[in-house]
């Protein structure tokens, strides 16, 4: 299964005047930390509410020209087992570039499979222990998809030992 994972991030910003300038800051600092590693989340600015009276807040909350700003990161993770999984793992990959950002998982959507297209987002690598490796090892780059069979066989083979 595949899920679409939405995090929310407080990111502090310095120096700063308007929330306008205090959420420009944040996005691209945000998009600093995750590039070129997690080039694939989403930054988009986050939606506060008033926990009294449920009036729409600035994302970006401003004292003394320092700021918390509030951002949604969105990625997709891919071929986990149920939502905690994919909540685990897209806080685990975000989270390891966002250091000392506090970070909330808001929503977990499964999305539906309509085709191929996307096999070949970076994203879909992604796995429990973080280290975005795939299983491409850059030896079978000669092979055709008929010799795919051949290097199975020998990857079993080396586990076995």
């Amino acid at each position: 299964m595949d899920c679409r994972v939405v995090v929310e991030a407080a990111v502090p910003v310095y120096d700063v005047e308007t929330p306008d300038e205090a959420v420009r800051i944040a996005i691209s600092k945000t998009g600093e930390m995750l590039n070129p590693d997690l080039n694939y989340v989403e930054i988009n600015m986050g939606e506060r509410q008033c926990p009294h009276c449920g009036d729409e807040l600035e994302p970006a909350f401003i004292a003394a020209d320092e700021s918390l700003v509030a951002l949604e990161l969105e990625m997709t993770v891919f071929n986990v087992e149920r939502d905690e999984h994919a909540a685990r793992i897209a806080r685990k990959e975000i989270g390891q570039r966002l250091e000392n950002i506090p970070l909330e998982v808001l929503q977990i959507e499964a999305i539906e499979e309509t085709d191929d297209s996307d096999a070949e987002d970076p994203a879909e690598t992604i796995d429990d222990e973080g280290d975005g490796a795939g299983s491409d090892t850059g030896e079978t780059d000669a092979g055709t998809e008929s010799d795919s069979d051949d290097v199975l066989p020998e990857f079993d083979e080396l586990m076995n030992e």
